[in-house]
């Protein structure tokens, strides 16, 4: 883990939202169909997320969940499986929850939104951290005004943070795998972890809430 560079960090998290846009074939569809699915069955897209967010986190914290993805997003870097596989899900999840709240997961500032959900914290604090002037809060209009490069940017430093928590000591307990005869099992997602990410993307394009 402490090989990876910013930029094969970046590369990771383009690789596994391109994944989550359209969807892995014979695995798991896209991100905006899965998305329309939920739209479909409920009858407020507030309770179309609420109740999916619900259903994600229980399927993460089943075992298999994550390791079902394994091997089918290939890196050109080292990097475990389930860590790729934890990235795509989260990643797919946010971006399923942008559609749910009227936002173009293809538009780049939809995108650098929801990398910057990942890492979980404040958005305005990573935006101030890459360098750019903020008065009082990241807006969606302002991160529309930005430059691509800009925004490539601050995609990098989201790549940096999350760098930095899964190098850190006990960060790979974001996949609680135990070896047992060979065979893999209690492959599930960090509870807490995941629901703090998905608490922050529904905030952000559920409630227009950028903070």
């Amino acid at each position: 883990m402490a090989s990876l560079t910013e930029e094969q960090m970046s590369e990771i998290l383009d690789k596994c939202y391109d994944s989550a846009l359209n969807g892995i074939p014979k695995v798991s569809k896209s991100s905006d169909a899965l998305a329309q699915e939920y739209l479909d069955r409920y009858d407020s897209p507030e309770k179309a997320a609420r109740m999916f967010i619900a259903n994600q986190i229980a399927k993460c914290s089943t075992s298999g969940f994550v390791t079902g993805f394994g091997g089918f997003i290939t890196m050109p870097v080292t990097i475990p499986a389930n860590i790729t596989s934890v990235i795509y899900v989260q990643m797919r999840m946010i971006a399923a929850l942008a559609y749910m709240g009227g936002y173009d997961p293809h538009d780049d500032e939809v995108q650098t939104l929801a990398y910057m959900c990942l890492v979980g914290t404040s958005i305005t604090d990573i935006v101030k951290k890459a360098g750019i002037e903020v008065a009082n809060k990241v807006t969606m209009a302002m991160l529309k005004k930005l430059p691509g490069q800009v925004l490539m940017n601050i995609n990098k430093k989201v790549g940096f943070r999350l760098l930095t928590k899964f190098g850190s000591k006990g960060a790979i307990n974001l996949v609680k795998v135990v070896p047992v005869a060979g065979a893999l099992v209690g492959a599930g997602m960090d509870f807490a972890g995941t629901k703090i990410i998905a608490d922050k993307a529904y905030n952000v394009f559920l409630l227009n809430d950028i903070d």
